[in-house]
């Protein structure tokens, strides 16, 4: 292989790299927005343990998004999918009043 073909070569490696990449970014689903409307109404929160337990009395110590039968994130993952907020990614570590002991 030549110089020239060899150098053409490597710029297409980068190039298709940086496409790849840029590819899977933009494929990660955006978390669940707590102001977002359906997340207001179930009283979502990233984090279980600032859950208003007077508001939501279903709520218990304990409970985690990462314990629901509705939750499709793999162990120890930060963040997964939920079938109460399609194309969305919840915490792993948040709640909200569909919950569903896993079980």
């Amino acid at each position: 292989m030549n110089d020239s073909n060899r150098r053409v070569f490597m710029l297409q490696v980068a190039a298709g790299s940086t496409v790849l990449m840029a590819a899977s970014a933009q494929a990660q689903p955006a978390m669940v927005n707590e102001k977002d409307a359906t997340a207001v109404a179930l009283g979502y929160a990233a984090d279980a343990t600032k859950v208003d337990a007077k508001k939501f009395p279903k709520y218990a110590a304990g409970q985690k998004c990462n314990t629901c039968q509705l939750y499709t994130g793999k162990a120890g993952d930060p963040a997964g999918g939920c079938g109460i907020f399609p194309g969305k990614m919840v915490a792993a570590n948040g709640w909200c009043s569909a919950y569903v002991k896993k079980g």
